[in-house]
């Protein structure tokens, strides 16, 4: 099988270079362009990244020697691929006004930006979950006036430490969530070693997102109706977001109260069964279970579990009864893998499979 032809757009970063390490052997994809700012343009990725590399494993030398292409340089890029994966370092209108010109372009973008998450016919996906957001894909082409060309984004890596495991338990009526997120350096695109004021400390902020962690979960629990998402009316979601001194790894405490309060077992029940259109089609980034839960009660911990099917796999752990809410747990997502690139290549895989590309 011939495979398609992906560029890279905003290659030299974190996630950037995570996606480059994903897609190293894919079996649908084959990285043909890699794109970045003005001032990478003209080197070769590996001159362009130079001692940036943050990834544990070495840079693949595949991508050495490859010439990176100014961003803003979609002709070039369009040249040389058929879709683009992107993760920038821009203001939000600039990258808001880049993803849409690369669309209008008809070269489908698959974002790891925050820009476009609010775009009422862009969809927003956790591949598991709402799946069924991408038809309306349909209603943003013709706003664009493309046949080929759209967006199609990611949520916040915090949210999906817990979103997964709330969302089986919505045929329960969840009235009111309190999720804390303990969130990895990784996060902010940093190392301990650009980021020593981390070690042995807590920061008990990070801008805007818990704004996000409160309402991107509506939006993924949402309806397409009239070529638009229009997001979920409940439950009431409260969040505090906290900067941990851990490399990889978004954990939350998750507090809930239901209309119809479930048992224990049906709980743990429902996350066991709990799979989506990924495990069914058997995308090469699907974890055979989606969620796993722990039963030790020092469990799940990010050094042990962020890298369960190869990062895509959530955990949850420490389920049990509260005194003030009916049940409270633990969950655990890889904020770069699960929550950043890796969740953008499962989309772009779900997309490749729904025939979205052609």
């Amino acid at each position: 099988m011939e495979k398609m032809k992906v560029g890279v757009v905003g290659a030299t970063g974190m996630v950037g270079q995570r996606f480059l390490t994903l897609l190293e052997d894919h079996p649908y994809f084959e990285v043909a362009a890699l794109a970045a700012s003005a001032r990478s343009a003209g080197k070769t990725y590996e001159e362009a990244v130079g001692a940036r590399w943050k990834m544990k494993t070495p840079m693949p030398e595949k991508y050495k020697k490859m010439v990176v292409i100014d961003a803003a340089n979609i002709e070039e890029m369009g040249k040389l691929c058929s879709f683009v994966f992107c993760a920038v370092d821009m203001k939000k209108d600039e990258i808001k006004a880049l993803e849409e010109a690369y669309a209008k372009a008809e070269i489908p973008v698959v974002s790891n930006n925050s820009a476009n998450r609010w775009t009422p016919d862009v969809p927003m996906v956790i591949p598991e979950i709402n799946d069924a957001h991408l038809e309306v894909i349909a209603a943003q082409r013709k706003r664009l006036g493309t046949k080929r060309g759209f967006i199609a984004v990611k949520p916040n890596c915090s949210i999906q430490s817990y979103v997964p495991a709330l969302t089986p338990l919505l045929k329960y009526g969840i009235k009111e969530v309190v999720a804390t997120t303990y969130q990895a350096i990784s996060g902010a695109g940093k190392t301990f070693n650009e980021w020593p004021e981390m070690i042995d400390n807590i920061i008990p902020y990070i801008g805007g997102e818990e704004e996000k962690s409160e309402q991107e979960p509506l939006r993924v629990w949402g309806k397409v109706e009239n070529g638009e998402i229009v997001k979920a009316d409940a439950p009431v979601i409260t969040t505090q977001c906290i900067r941990v001194p851990v490399s990889d790894g978004h954990t939350a405490a998750v507090f809930v109260k239901f209309e119809n309060k479930p048992t224990k077992e049906e709980i743990l029940e429902a996350w066991k069964n709990f799979k989506g259109k990924p495990q069914e089609l058997g995308l090469p980034h699907a974890p055979e279970q989606f969620i796993t839960y722990f039963e030790e009660d020092n469990r799940p911990q990010a050094a042990l579990d962020r890298d369960i099917y190869g990062g895509m796999g959530v955990t949850v752990g420490r389920l049990r009864e509260d005194i003030i809410y009916d049940y409270k747990f633990v969950g655990l997502s890889h904020n770069t893998l699960r929550g950043a690139a890796g969740g953008a290549v499962l989309i772009a895989e779900l997309l490749y499979r729904e025939g979205y590309f052609n």
